[in-house]
């Protein structure tokens, strides 16, 4: 494992690389913004579905990693905003690379789903059976040996 340097980088190579950062990140803030602003975005999460249905960003398309491939609900006209877990997950930059390799204009949200809730922004959830409460049924009569003797005195 190398060790990092502290002495001091070129500013102009510095400069290129956070133009390029910004050109190709949003911010938790930025994509508020946006949404509010009903600019023309698409926002894809491509974590599990478990997560994307216990809670995601209003409004976002659920690609999961194994139908990244099918391109499902992005747009080649739109900005596609890609988020993921955290900061540390590369789900989303796997992602947005994989759609940018087929056409497809994308950013990816810094931070991801972690920093969206760290900012206090609304959370979807997704309605499905698990998100319903489970019905209720009246609990079955029980039959103790009382009411089996009784039952077979009649016969």
């Amino acid at each position: 494992m190398g060790t990092v340097s502290w002495r001091p980088n070129e500013p102009e190579k510095a400069k290129k690389y956070f133009e390029k950062k910004l050109e190709f990140t949003a911010s938790p803030a930025d994509l508020k913004r946006a949404i509010d602003e009903n600019q023309p975005i698409v926002v894809v999460d491509v974590r599990m579905k478990e997560d994307f249905d216990k809670g995601h960003i209003p409004g976002a398309i659920h690609l999961p990693q194994a139908k990244w491939g099918s391109a499902e609900g992005l747009s080649k006209d739109r900005l596609n905003i890609v988020y993921c877990y955290s900061q540390t997950c590369h789900l989303a930059a796997q992602a947005a690379l994989r759609f940018a390799e087929m056409g497809y204009p994308v950013r990816e949200l810094e931070g991801g789903m972690k920093a969206w809730q760290q900012h206090g922004y609304e959370v979807e959830k997704t309605e499905g059976p698990a998100d319903r409460p489970k019905k209720k049924w009246p609990e079955s009569p029980r039959v103790d040996q009382f009411t089996t003797a009784r039952m077979s005195s009649h016969h």
